[in-house]
């Protein structure tokens, strides 16, 4: 199992039942420390798959305003304004919403790659790729943490991380979004394995399990995955 320590001044890992003012979970979600892991090392050959989550710092939240647009990006209107002249002016369509976001966070993932079907090299190979990437701080992008204006901060532990001491119930949280390709080349959203999702944002079908912080550590559910216990 590999480790990866992550930790910021800010994080917002947005829960999707919020619809206006964003609202963040208490720990990071699997997908969020995924998208971490991706940051630092991604390839095609294999996928990521998140273990477990180690809270290190207390859970500290706190409430700030913050200026955001009421629009979305749309490719429609930006083509639009390439034929007919105008634009986006966002003093026009701003809007100013409470976030309530976590402060001082840190945490260890530890993660395991699981290599797809098509893949000929052995797994030590990219497991050394990503600890030395790591141990050198190089990364595709810089993480964050839930939102992109909350810079990510990574290294390999050193062993020495202990996490909270906090067992909590932190109730239905965000697993992930899986997509396929459907037919006439348009995507098609499944949820993953696991606790089926009520409702849709967008095109995607989002996918939730419950989850438990047990002595500062969250637990990610093996049959998420689709594998066994």
């Amino acid at each position: 199992m590999l480790e990866l320590k992550v930790w910021g001044p800010y994080a917002c890992f947005t829960r999707p039942e919020n619809k206006v003012e964003r609202v963040s979970y208490d720990v990071m979600t699997p997908s969020a420390a995924r998208g971490v892991l991706e940051a630092v090392f991604w390839k095609p050959e294999f996928e990521w798959r998140v273990r477990e989550i180690h809270v290190l710092n207390p859970i500290r939240r706190f409430s700030i305003l913050r200026n955001e647009v009421n629009a979305l990006a749309s490719e429609r209107a930006a083509q639009g304004w390439a034929r007919n002249g105008g634009g986006y002016l966002a003093d026009e369509d701003r809007a100013q919403r409470h976030s309530l976001i976590l402060r001082d966070v840190a945490y260890v993932i530890k993660a395991d790659i699981v290599l797809k079907p098509h893949t000929r090299d052995p797994l030590a190979k990219y497991t050394e790729m990503f600890a030395r990437r790591a141990s050198k701080g190089q990364a595709f992008h810089q993480p964050y943490l839930g939102t992109r204006e909350f810079t990510g901060f990574f290294e390999l532990p050193d062993g020495q991380e202990q996490p909270i001491a906090l067992s909590d119930e932190l109730g239905r949280m965000l697993f992930d979004l899986r997509f396929e390709q459907a037919n006439k080349g348009r995507l098609k959203y499944r949820a993953h394995n696991g606790e089926s999702a009520d409702w849709v944002s967008g095109n995607a079908t989002p996918s939730f399990f419950r989850a438990r912080l047990e002595n500062g550590v969250l637990h990610v559910p093996r049959e998420l995955y689709g594998e066994g216990g």
